[in-house]
């Protein structure tokens, strides 16, 4: 049997059919955790455009990459290079950047500057063990071998991520954009079913902060950051704020939020905020958020 026979393929209908992969502006009545949610009114807007847009266009510049992961997409040449190392980037990038960093670089090192090749023949066998020594915080080697197995069966199957994604969702008119919570909801059905469990999230009801970040770098064009080589494949303004604490802790600070959840529901909500101050661009405001955050210390 082939290998691409052993690919799992018992996917869940697309939630493109679903009201809930649509990234409508929830409504106001909505709970956010115990506070409600509301609409910010053209006061409030203008107030935090004036304090976030200079943050934003003062961080989203060339050295903004220097010590961050998205650093290492742009050091490999080719769409699905850059693509495969992004994704395995994004997957290690929590804890410290002193710690992750050297552990993306080392991967990078034994793909010879080929992740994408590295994963699709299985050379990565060669350098990964499948043990149970640790590789990185929570990560074992184990985990990092069922996860790269996992990217192996998709790229001989689909040839890569992003074609998995619009096969998948059904969006295989490349005419056609998606919302990124599709994507999210793609990307971890995928792994779960594959069993590379523990790195990706099993499914799209943690906010998914790592998957949201990788689909930042994907989408968003013009920036000295992030790539936008998927920027075809998924809507601008329908990507989702990456959540962690420190954003949270930010966004409280602004009254951007009252929740302090890590979820995709308070994540979306965030998202649905920053589209009324970033129209059409509301990761934008990743770099606001950044600066803000450095302001404060």
């Amino acid at each position: 049997m082939s290998k691409k026979q052993n690919v799992k393929k018992t996917y869940p209908k697309s939630s493109r059919t679903t009201k809930a992969a649509s990234h409508a502006p929830t409504p106001p009545q909505t709970r956010e955790g115990r506070g409600v949610r509301r609409l910010l009114n053209e006061t409030e807007i203008r107030s935090l455009r004036r304090k976030l847009l200079p943050l934003a266009n003062k961080y989203e510049v060339p050295d903004f990459l220097n010590g961050d992961p998205s650093w290492f997409m742009h050091q490999v040449i080719g769409e699905r290079n850059q693509e495969t190392i992004a994704f395995i980037a994004s997957c290690l990038s929590y804890g410290s950047r002193n710690v992750f960093m050297p552990r993306i670089q080392y991967l990078l090192d034994c793909s010879r500057n080929e992740p994408y090749e590295w994963i699709k023949s299985g050379k990565y066998k060669l350098d990964i063990p499948n043990d149970d020594t640790c590789f990185y915080r929570l990560y074992t080697n184990a985990m990092m071998y069922a996860l790269f197995n996992a990217l192996q069966a998709m790229y001989e199957v689909y040839g890569d991520m992003k074609t998995f994604i619009r096969c998948h969702t059904g969006h295989n008119d490349d005419n056609l954009q998606l919302e990124a919570i599709e994507a999210v909801e793609a990307i971890c059905h995928y792994f779960q079913e594959q069993e590379a469990v523990g790195i990706v999230p099993k499914n799209a009801s943690s906010s998914c902060k790592r998957v949201c970040m990788f689909l930042r770098w994907m989408v968003r064009t013009d920036s000295p950051v992030d790539l936008g080589i998927w920027s075809d494949l998924i809507r601008l303004r329908s990507l989702i704020m990456p959540l962690d604490t420190h954003v949270i802790q930010q966004s409280l600070q602004l009254g951007l939020i009252t929740s302090k959840t890590t979820s995709m529901s308070v994540a979306r909500k965030l998202t649905d905020k920053l589209l009324e101050i970033f129209p059409d661009d509301p990761l934008k405001a990743d770099f606001a958020l950044f600066g803000y955050g450095v302001n404060q210390k």
